[in-house]
């Protein structure tokens, strides 16, 4: 859903220009719908490692028993118990793991779910990150976009409309990187033939599922749909850039578009006059 808005917003201002920035100085343009599509790959590249998150997950140690060595455990039961998983699950490439020992004292899968996870909020974080910093003003900031408000007004100041979602969201991603650490240090924790630190490990991988698709859903609905880019104001930004020097340097060379850029910020003019 999120990748889908970001698309569909960009081609909305697929050629609307705007300045790049980089060490967030000015750098050359580019357009506002490449970067909502750079936000795009991002995220479709998150689902893709959630796809194949549920593939690792697919593969159950039911019928190890105590230490993984089946002791008491009756084949026809088990594979019926994974028969019964597979339909209540959904998921028709369910299957018993082919070493249970190992998938019962080892949950480095877990971790590698986890670190799907910590990608997509490190994504998220980016994002979310841009955001803020695109819409800060609205008079003597960016204010190169403006959010929805979402909640109108401060406690103090009337009027005042902060980027709420964006910092729900970093805030959410906050805790998904402490789950990522906590699931971490509990799969390391595990001793001998069973890891007894799994309940943990289990309630961190759930919280960080679920508040990793309520924020993208939330930042999808509530702020890119609703999101509405000021062009004016991005093009003037853009065509004063003294970095659209750059493009003369392969006519007059490194060290005259260096001296062009210098003089037009001594002078304070842009670079076409």
């Amino acid at each position: 859903m999120l990748a889908d808005s970001l698309e569909e917003k960009a081609l909305e201002y697929m050629d609307v220009p705007k300045l790049g920035r980089t060490h967030l100085q000015d750098a050359v343009p580019i357009t506002v719908g490449q970067e909502l599509n750079a936000w795009a790959s991002a995220i479709r590249r998150d689902v893709d490692r959630g796809h194949k998150a549920i593939e690792l997950l697919s593969v159950v140690n039911m019928g190890g028993t105590a230490v993984g060595t089946s002791i008491n455990a009756d084949p026809v039961y088990v594979e019926s118990v994974v028969d019964e998983l597979r339909k209540c699950s959904g998921i028709d490439g369910m299957t018993g793991a082919s070493n249970l020992v190992d998938a019962t004292q080892n949950v480095d899968v877990l971790v590698e779910v986890s670190g799907f996870m910590k990608a997509t909020a490190t994504t998220l974080t980016k994002i979310a990150n841009d955001l803020r910093l695109m819409a800060s003003g609205p008079m003597v900031g960016l204010a190169e976009v403006r959010l929805p408000a979402i909640a109108a007004g401060s406690s103090i100041m009337p009027g005042k409309v902060n980027p709420v979602i964006p910092e729900l969201v970093n805030q959410v991603c906050f805790r998904v990187f402490g789950n990522d650490l906590t699931i971490s240090l509990a799969a390391s924790a595990g001793q001998f033939e069973l890891n007894v630190m799994q309940p943990v490990i289990a309630y961190s991988l759930f919280e960080s599922i679920g508040m990793i698709t309520n924020a993208m859903k939330s930042l999808a609905e509530k702020v890119v749909k609703g999101m509405k880019f000021n062009r004016q104001l991005l093009e003037r930004y853009a065509g004063n850039a003294l970095t659209l020097v750059t493009a003369l340097v392969p006519f007059i060379g490194q060290d005259a578009a260096s001296e062009v850029s210098k003089r037009a910020m001594e002078e304070g003019r842009d670079i076409i006059s």
